[in-house]
């Protein structure tokens, strides 16, 4: 895992950097594991650190892939006010490269939906 910003900027491509290290966001629909069915866990393309079950994974329709369950003691929420709203961002316990946003409105018995950006997920 590096261990500098300069380290992340050369191991990351230009989009997973604004995403993971500057917590951007990638365009909605564009993200290779939106549509991803495959069985296996998702891990943080950062560092490698398991997050979330394939069983975890619905689709929520907001364009981004959505899980309602990270596996225990993968990720921190941390509160975001930024863009004149209040959210919950989730980053990963590891690294703590930024992930995504988790909701309170998913439809399955957790009411969660961590929506999150394919950009920092890996599929093993």
């Amino acid at each position: 895992m590096p261990a500098t910003e300069e380290e992340w900027k050369k191991n990351l491509t230009p989009e997973q950097y604004k995403v993971l290290r500057e917590k951007g966001t990638e365009a909605a629909f564009t993200g290779k594991f939106l549509h991803e069915e495959k069985d296996g866990t998702y891990t943080c393309f950062a560092c490698g650190n398991p997050l979330f079950a394939s069983s975890a994974k619905f689709d929520s329709g907001t364009g981004w892939p959505s899980f309602d369950e990270a596996l225990s003691g993968a990720i921190k929420n941390v509160d975001d006010n930024s863009h004149g709203m209040h959210r919950v961002e989730v980053q990963c316990t590891r690294c703590g490269s930024h992930l995504g946003h988790v909701f309170d409105d998913g439809p399955t018995k957790t009411g969660k939906r961590y929506c999150l950006n394919s950009v920092c997920l890996d599929l093993e």
